[in-house]
């Protein structure tokens, strides 16, 4: 099932299993994964694009092996806020991935985390090569990073009500 609302994805997820975060980028995928408390997420690794059936697959298998129960897809909105055809490519990539099995899908906002990615990179002093390598895993942990804040905050809400 795909959602658009962060608190009605956090609602079908279930207890104890990590998440999934990807960064769809038009070659590649970066791929995060959190542990099963949702405290922190972990950049993997880089997917390189082929057919949808192919990539499909190879996140499958990571799902599978991992135990993940819920996958976000970082969401690259213009800068004001509007979708536009890199956000149809995104939406249409989840729609594909829902039908392949039954785990929750989620969007999140991803403007500006491959830059805050390349920032955290130069600031850890990475070669220009390195970084070309690593630059989508760490956007796609940016990307999941914010989701499990944001899951954090609606669990404590919850908790108050």
């Amino acid at each position: 099932m795909i959602y658009d609302d962060i608190t009605d994805f956090a609602a079908a997820l279930p207890p104890m299993q990590a998440l999934i975060g990807l960064d769809l980028g038009e070659k590649t995928i970066g791929v995060a994964v959190s542990d099963s408390f949702l405290s922190i997420a972990t950049p993997l690794e880089t997917v390189r694009r082929k057919k949808f059936g192919v990539d499909a697959a190879r996140l499958s298998e990571i799902i599978a092996a991992r135990g993940i129960g819920g996958v976000v897809l970082g969401l690259p909105r213009n800068m004001d806020g509007s979708e536009g055809a890199r956000c149809q490519s995104t939406r249409a990539f989840a729609r594909n991935f829902d039908r392949l099995g039954d785990i929750p899908i989620g969007f999140w906002d991803e403007r500006l985390s491959t830059v805050a990615a390349e920032r955290a990179l130069l600031e850890a002093d990475t070669s220009r090569r390195r970084r070309a390598e690593v630059i989508d895993h760490v956007a796609a942990g940016y990307i999941l990073q914010g989701v499990l804040d944001r899951l954090r905050v609606i669990k404590a809400q919850g908790a108050s009500a």
